[in-house]
């Protein structure tokens, strides 16, 4: 009987003939892809079921994904309790407060390039934690295992450092994937200024090498591709005629080629990148609807069905920006324009810090009244799902408990 993960043949038809890849373009074949697979196909099923699941999502035209920025694992699980479908890992969060490096950095690509996967583990795992829990209490009602998408940011190096940082994300457990057009060496958050940007075939490449990673690994991740050039400032190199109407012909100290910003070097990249990516997200300076309409009908007019995602970031000061009915309906007037995931990149850090400096400055004036009173908030919002009061239950004493009941049980069997 023959093996199917290395029949080229079938991985080509499937290609052709699922609805999943249309419009999807692969500059390599299926025979390059069996030619770098293993003789076994190791089975990545939280990625494989992740993406599944996020695919469909994104395909449901009867809501738009919401999404928050995670920073623990803690979490992403109260998220998913309170009726969140998907989980944003977000790269500055990363930067933030959750790399391997044990410190804390700007969104400046400084951490190491591993982070971002541990994180995801660390997310799933907690959410893998959760579902056992109510299991054991003989609770199923809860879908704990809802897709993540990471911020690959602009990929820690060139094709060869996206292909393997897709990989470990894979390995970790996420459904869906973001990487941006920025020099990866000079990479910032896409709200600071100064940012460099690099050639659009650069990003193209580094596009389908994300894609040539999961097809090896099996998983139809769902693969985001990011523009910067809105408000980018520079262009590392001219090689691309496509980027050359934007060049101004000036040039940095470093080399580095100055260039028109705004929104038409914007649409210019995302038709660019379309066709080698399943989603399209454009980096914006302001929550600007009139734009976010310009860029989805510039893309849909060439790629009708292509999904968009919008960040709705922390970084835009939204009671100044915008009045209470614009923000209101901004995620719905969105929705209808075809930005099918929106999510809030670096919720966690802001939900956290807040929530800690409002109880510690409450702590310092009222002593034990002010933790009295979270437990009053805490027991309102139980009537909403909320269970973290009680912590022991909460991180798995009663799963373990089961555990050392059937060991118990297993001691008294004679051999």
């Amino acid at each position: 009987m023959g093996n199917s993960y290395l029949d080229s043949k079938k991985l080509a038809e499937h290609w052709t003939s699922s609805p999943r890849w249309d419009g999807v373009s692969r500059p390599y074949s299926a025979d390059d892809v069996i030619s770098l697979r293993n003789s076994i196909e190791i089975q990545y099923t939280l990625s494989k079921e992740g993406s599944e699941k996020l695919w469909q999502l994104l395909n449901d035209d009867k809501s738009i994904v919401s999404a928050l920025g995670a920073v623990t694992g803690n979490q992403g699980v109260q998220m998913v309790k309170a009726g969140l479908k998907s989980i944003y890992l977000s790269g500055w969060q990363v930067a933030a407060d959750a790399n391997s490096q044990n410190t804390t950095y700007p969104d400046q690509s400084l951490y190491p390039s591993n982070s971002g996967p541990l994180l995801a583990k660390r997310i799933n795992n907690a959410l893998l934690r959760a579902e056992q829990i109510e299991r054991v209490e003989g609770n199923e009602t809860t879908d704990y295992i809802v897709p993540i998408v990471a911020d690959g940011e602009s990929g820690f190096g060139g094709a060869l450092n996206v292909f393997e940082l897709t990989k470990q994300y894979i390995e970790s457990g996420i459904a869906g994937i973001n990487y941006e057009d920025q020099h990866s060496t000079e990479k910032k958050c896409g709200h600071m200024g100064g940012k460099v940007i690099i050639p659009t075939k650069q990003h193209v490449k580094n596009l389908v090498s994300a894609r040539l990673a999961s097809d090896i690994l099996n998983v139809p991740i769902v693969l985001i591709g990011r523009t910067d050039a809105f408000s980018a400032l520079y262009l590392s190199n001219d090689i691309d005629e496509v980027d050359k109407n934007f060049i101004t012909g000036e040039r940095t100290d470093e080399g580095f080629y100055k260039i028109s910003n705004g929104e038409d070097i914007a649409i210019s990249r995302a038709l660019s990148f379309a066709p080698y990516c399943d989603v399209l997200w454009c980096e914006t300076p302001s929550p600007d609807i009139e734009f976010a309409k310009r860029f989805a009908a510039s893309v849909h007019e060439k790629y009708p069905k292509k999904i968009l995602a919008y960040n709705c970031s922390p970084s835009f000061d939204w009671n100044h920006e915008l009045t209470k009915e614009e923000i209101s309906s901004f995620q719905k007037n969105l929705g209808e324009l075809g930005y099918r995931f929106q999510f809030v990149s670096i919720a966690g850090f802001h939900s956290l810090n807040t929530a800690m400096f409002e109880l510690a400055k409450n702590y310092r004036e009222n002593q034990m009244t002010a933790y009295a009173e979270l437990q009053e908030k805490q027991e309102v919002l139980e009537e909403y799902g909320f269970t973290s009061k009680k912590h022991q239950r909460e991180v798995g004493s009663e799963y373990y408990e089961k555990v050392s009941t059937i060991l118990s049980k297993s001691a008294q069997y004679k051999t």
